[in-house]
């Protein structure tokens, strides 16, 4: 028997928020569907648009990344295999799901419009700030002399980071 090859590469954007939720072991899994356009010419010559609406599933801490930094109209590349699978309705009739199962998400996009703020929201989000102005106190002091021995205010430090 011939080996298999499965392999799906998708470019869109979200369609809503990624979805998350834990299995029992707390595995986590995030759902999401990517809308891809696509142009074709019917008979007739005419340029036609048609999106075809397809559903991701994420496994792990990549799953818990996408729903911390994705939002509905993020652009994303996703590529995965294709997934078939089946199960029982509440009204006892088989049905059937084809998903892809993303071995890697790629975030398309500046961060703003990742971050999913307009500017104006962006200007009152939370900053990160100093740990003195998060509550900590003087309990974290540095002096920065203390740093590669330099000793004048004058002389540079190389700041480990």
């Amino acid at each position: 028997m011939a080996r298999g090859f499965n392999k799906a590469m998708l470019m869109g954007n979200l369609v809503r928020d990624p979805e998350v939720r834990y299995t029992t072991s707390k595995q986590a899994v995030a759902k999401f569907t990517v809308a891809v356009n696509r142009q074709w010419k019917n008979k007739d010559g005419e340029l036609k648009d048609q999106v075809d609406f397809i559903p991701v599933v994420v496994w792990g801490s990549q799953g818990e990344n996408c729903e911390r930094y994705l939002r509905k109209g993020s652009p994303v590349f996703v590529e995965g295999r294709i997934q078939v699978r089946s199960y029982e309705a509440t009204t006892g009739e088989r049905r059937w799901v084809t998903e892809i199962i993303a071995q890697d998400v790629t975030f398309l996009g500046t961060r703003k419009e990742s971050d999913g703020f307009s500017s104006s929201e962006a200007d009152q989000a939370p900053r990160g700030g100093s740990l003195r102005e998060k509550g900590f106190g003087d309990e974290f002091v540095m002096d920065i002399s203390e740093v590669d021995g330099a000793k004048d205010e004058g002389e540079d430090a190389d700041i480990p980071f």
